[in-house]
């Protein structure tokens, strides 16, 4: 049997190795029946990625680009643009980076540089990656943008600070952008993932209590997995979900539901 997403053309951006929720929802799509292309920062990166797709035996380009580089990301979609024939029917952005040290103590102590280079690397580059895939998702007739969120962006969560700022931003780029694309059959969505144990949520103090604490209290009494974060990204790219943009879906097992 074909698939969910069975021939569309889907471009992940954001995996960097095994744990990263970007390569897990690959592996979703590839699963499902969708041709991959990956965006990644750099060389390094892209050897691990590599890595991965010949593991997994997927046939997929990996293109280097600096997402926060408006000529860059032009560049590269046009380079996906070709590859895929014209058209685009999926992008998943999975780009997101902060100062370590902007990850603890109190959130007033925030640098400039630091607000600045959390919105510039976790928020401002969905937009400039929608912008330069819009030709190509319309020329689809049925495309999708998901990116990927967290319960920060709408409570405070200790040692979360800029992130959690930069993520309610990114989820009001997600409304203001399904207003814009909706026109063209585009649709914008993001996946709200719970706590799940990668390299980027280690940089964060106190992580392990958090788990701990999630699979005590969520209502399905357990923590989630990035598995299960990338099939509802999966679903979000299917026809399944065509009626569904601007929206936030919550993978974490219920605990957004709770009132702490």
């Amino acid at each position: 049997m074909a698939g969910i997403v069975e021939g569309r053309k889907i471009l992940v951006s954001g995996a960097r190795n095994k744990w990263s929720i970007a390569w897990h929802t690959a592996l979703s799509l590839h699963r499902e029946g969708a041709e991959l292309a990956f965006s990644v920062f750099g060389e390094r990166e892209a050897n691990g990625v590599g890595k991965l797709i010949a593991e997994a035996g997927i046939a997929a380009p990996i293109l280097q680009c600096n997402a926060t580089d408006d000529a860059q990301v032009e560049a590269m979609f046009a380079e996906i643009g070709a590859h895929f024939g014209g058209t685009l029917d999926g992008l998943l952005h999975g780009v997101v980076f902060a100062n370590k040290d902007d990850l603890a103590g109190e959130y007033v102590n925030t640098s400039q540089q630091g607000f600045n280079l959390a919105h510039d690397s976790s928020v401002y580059t969905l937009v400039t990656m929608a912008r330069a895939a819009r030709p190509y998702l319309k020329a689809s007739g049925a495309g999708s943008i998901v990116t990927l969120t967290y319960l920060g962006a709408e409570r405070v969560v200790p040692n979360y600070n800029i992130m959690g700022v930069a993520k309610a931003s990114l989820e009001a780029s997600v409304r203001y952008l399904a207003s814009d694309l909706g026109a063209e059959n585009i649709r914008v969505n993001a996946v709200s993932a719970g706590a799940i144990k990668t390299l980027a949520a280690g940089a964060i103090a106190g992580f392990d209590a958090m788990l701990d604490h999630v699979a005590l209290r969520a209502p399905l009494r357990r923590t989630v997995d990035a598995d299960e974060v990338g099939d509802a990204v999966t679903f979000l790219m299917s026809r399944l979900a065509r009626g569904v943009t601007g929206e936030v879906l919550h993978v974490d097992g219920g605990y957004n539901i709770l009132a702490m």
